[in-house]
């Protein structure tokens, strides 16, 4: 699987998670409310401490930052 999610993108994933989790245990973790906070919180979890979103991949989106990514010695005017 090619990474297609940045370090700024991972950071903010986790930390939304976290915030989720908080969410859902507040809301009260049995409830419906609570369960869709904590599945989005796993999947946001999952996405960003592996760098892969089949999301993005599906829609060609990239948010890795140019440094990271191989050379292909193309250059794109803006």
């Amino acid at each position: 699987m090619k990474k297609t999610v940045g370090t700024i993108d991972r950071v903010i994933r986790v930390v939304v998670a976290i915030a989720a989790v908080i969410a859902a245990f507040s809301a009260g973790a049995s409830t419906a409310w609570g369960i869709v906070l904590l599945i989005a919180a796993l999947i946001l979890l999952v996405t960003g401490l592996s760098g892969y979103c089949p999301i993005y991949s599906a829609l060609n989106i990239d948010t890795l930052s140019s440094a990271n990514k191989p050379s292909s010695g193309h250059r794109v005017a803006h």
